[in-house]
């Protein structure tokens, strides 16, 4: 699991890559949550989802938005963390050219970005949207899903309700085939304390899952 730096547009970001078992392992990216609210590419839940690709034999790269850790620039309110995203694709793609799809995997902040990433590059076929800002950030642009997904999170969470999740949600255009399932874990909160075993658990189901009807239409 080297550690890894890239150029992103901003200057150099940095992140830990773990490369695929062969040439045609799909790629999977992990977004981490806010930035200014101390999220990076370490958070347990990050980690989590991480391992979780890994052990799936995917190309997985995890890194820090601009301004955390080791990568340069600032905070640019979602606009730069996206350019962001796309460089750390276009940098895992260029390991991976064979790699016959993708999967997004973000986390509250994370979940705006990858959704948003989703939007722009069709190679994504999967998303796990964890926890996503739906009460604070605009989701309207997925209009309609591109890509069928999970979105999951906690029955206890104090910054983004699930009453507010299920109200935008609810209201998410799809094309035909494209399902969005929806999972709450009880008594999770915003940070998945003591949760984050169900969490991985879950998502690796939903994962499995949507593998093997990925690889059927792939055949």
């Amino acid at each position: 699991m080297p550690d890894v730096i890239f150029v992103g547009p901003e200057g150099r970001l940095e992140g830990r890559y773990h490369p695929g078992d062969d040439e045609l392992a799909p790629i999977a990216l992990i977004l981490h949550a806010h930035p200014k609210g101390g999220g990076s590419m370490n958070d347990p839940v990050v980690l989590s989802q991480f391992d979780m690709f890994r052990a799936r034999r995917f190309a997985v790269l995890r890194f820090n938005f601009r301004g955390v850790g080791r990568s340069q620039g600032v905070y640019d309110q979602g606009v730069g963390e996206l350019s962001d995203a796309a460089a750390a694709l276009d940098w895992v793609q260029s390991f991976n050219a064979n790699a016959p799809f993708c999967w997004v995997s973000g986390y509250s902040f994370g979940a705006w970005i990858g959704m948003q990433l989703l939007m722009r590059r069709p190679e994504i076929r999967g998303f796990t949207s964890i926890a996503p800002p739906m009460n604070l950030y605009d989701f309207s642009f997925l209009a309609p899903c591109p890509a069928s997904g999970l979105v999951i999170s906690g029955s206890n969470d104090q910054v983004v309700p699930p009453d507010d999740i299920e109200r935008v949600a609810s209201k998410i255009r799809t094309q035909k085939e494209i399902i969005i399932e929806r999972q709450i874990i009880p008594g999770a909160n915003h940070f998945f304390t003591d949760k984050v075993e169900e969490l991985e658990d879950r998502s690796a189901k939903y994962l499995d899952t949507r593998l093997a009807i990925i690889r059927s239409e792939l055949v």
